[in-house]
């Protein structure tokens, strides 16, 4: 699909709160056939969804596992059945007190690579190869999804209404910092 077909499709589905402030835009080199050019998404016609440009945009990217355990935005969840299953693997001989963490740094370390090989997923994927995808799933799948640029998408789209987004503040809190940039901008709006 070309370019212009693509953008006018995702235009179509944007939602109305966004429009004027979220754009996608492309490059392309046209003399150039070694260069593919880059897709990106911006923002008040700030190039932010770029992992060419990790200076300028107010997205934090990843270089190492120990950065997301480290980050205090991203929170961790526990549940008590996980607690219990700690528990009983290690058959009472851990302290009470230590079984949380231990719950949430083994979550933690799985989360971390998770969101490492999502976001490395993204600075090699074709921006139009994602959107195609993004066109033919439904708007739960792409929610739910751990690519990262699936998730944007479904955040800015016109079918997730208010309730779906407030309602989804502590799933954010376990994405990517992308992620949680533009459900920000669209809670914002709603």
């Amino acid at each position: 699909m070309s370019w212009s077909k693509l953008k006018q499709q995702l235009d179509s589905f944007l939602s109305p709160t966004l429009a004027g402030t979220v754009a996608y835009r492309a490059t392309s080199y046209r003399f150039l056939p070694d260069k593919s050019g880059s897709c990106y998404l911006t923002v008040d016609q700030k190039n932010i969804l770029n992992m060419a440009d990790t200076t300028t945009t107010p997205i934090r990217w990843y270089q190492t596992d120990q950065e997301i355990k480290n980050d205090p935005g991203i929170v961790i969840p526990v549940s008590p059945e996980e607690i219990e299953a700690i528990r009983k693997e290690t058959k009472g001989a851990v302290p009470e007190e230590r079984l949380e963490i231990m719950v949430r740094g083994r979550k933690s370390t799985s989360h971390a690579k998770e969101l490492l090989a999502a976001q490395a997923a993204l600075s090699k994927a074709n921006f139009t190869a994602v959107a195609t995808t993004f066109l033919a799933t439904s708007i739960e799948d792409n929610l739910e999804s751990s690519d990262i640029l699936l998730n944007i998408l479904a955040l800015i789209d016109r079918r997730v209404g208010k309730k779906r987004i407030l309602n989804m503040s502590d799933s954010i809190k376990m994405k990517h910092s992308a992620v949680q940039y533009f459900y920000e901008l669209r809670r914002r709006t709603v």
